[in-house]
């Protein structure tokens, strides 16, 4: 199915108040960098600084009290996101001179943001997380396959570190966006491919291709060209069992989840009929903001093979 979704993750943290949370996994956090910051959360929004910009946007995670007061946060923000609906809404400037489009860095590299009709700004700081873990695991030479890829930083991580990077996403505006980040960070030869995600890994098993890693961040639902409907939980043995079988051995596997609908035990479920119990990692993916606040940001699956 193409999942024509620039609004992949409008349901990126719409889990159900805190029994999500109560999976079986440890947690593990994500921490900002020097040009991102989680500065407050609480009230069902979110406050973030990404690089000079500093936005306020919704997350239903976020049930609990902030520590700044919501004056301390509006004269802190450039932009304030409004929901017009679960899906869409529009940027509010509080700050006449804020850019609607601008440039951090992570490391070496350099992304570039700009305000989107749904909330996001073209990078997920929690992925932190697993950015570390591809820089920790990548070698020079090695094959890695990157699904629902978005605007690249997971591929962006792997070639820095010498790998040989398949970066294959069903919208052709992420894609773009994803290449402009190459060209930012001074890096060449991704591989772009503009197919459904699935589609693809199930034709490189027919071809016999295998890889050293694969990367997953499937959306949690959304609807195909011809309005067919995507729903993670699924597909979710569907996409193990394919990564599995692409697997080289020794090879990892990163599969986030934001879907309510799948939780930490449907995870394990799916991934130990692929893996041994001791080849699989669950966790928790959570960020604590710079006030003190933590932040659950769903489940996620580690595998190697």
């Amino acid at each position: 199915m193409s999942k024509e979704l620039i609004q992949r993750k409008s349901s990126h943290s719409h889990f159900g108040g805190g029994t999500a949370a109560a999976g079986i996994g440890p947690q593990e956090y994500a921490v900002g960098w020097p040009d991102y910051e989680l500065l407050d959360a609480g009230d069902g929004k979110k406050l973030e600084r990404w690089g000079e910009v500093v936005t306020i946007r919704p997350e239903i995670q976020a049930h609990f009290k902030p520590s700044w007061t919501w004056s301390d946060w509006q004269a802190r923000a450039d932009w304030e996101f409004e929901e017009l609906s679960s899906t869409q809404g529009t940027w509010k400037n509080l700050k006449l001179q804020a850019p609607d489009h601008w440039q951090i860095a992570y490391e070496q590299l350099k992304f570039g943001l700009k305000l989107t009709k749904f909330k996001h700004v073209g990078l997920f700081p929690e992925q932190q997380a697993n950015w570390r873990f591809i820089a920790e695991r990548v070698k020079p030479g090695d094959k890695v396959l990157n699904l629902f890829a978005y605007t690249g930083a997971a591929s962006l991580i792997a070639r820095a570190h010498g790998a040989e990077v398949v970066h294959v996403d069903s919208v052709k505006q992420m894609l773009d966006w994803a290449n402009d980040n190459q060209a930012r960070s001074a890096l060449t030869d991704i591989k772009w491919v503009l197919e459904d995600a699935l589609k693809f890994a199930k034709r490189e098993l027919k071809r016999g291709n295998r890889y050293d890693g694969i990367i997953m961040d499937p959306p949690a639902w959304g609807l195909g060209a011809k309005g067919e409907k995507w729903k993670l939980e699924n597909h979710l043995a569907e996409l193990i069992d394919t990564a599995r079988g692409l697997m080289h051995p020794g090879a990892f596997l990163i599969l986030n989840t934001y879907s309510p609908k799948v939780e930490s035990a449907d995870l394990a479920h799916a991934a130990e009929s692929c893996f041994a119990k001791n080849q699989i990692e669950i966790k928790q993916l959570w960020m604590q903001s710079k006030t003190g606040k933590a932040l659950f940001y769903g489940n996620l699956l580690r595998a190697t093979g």
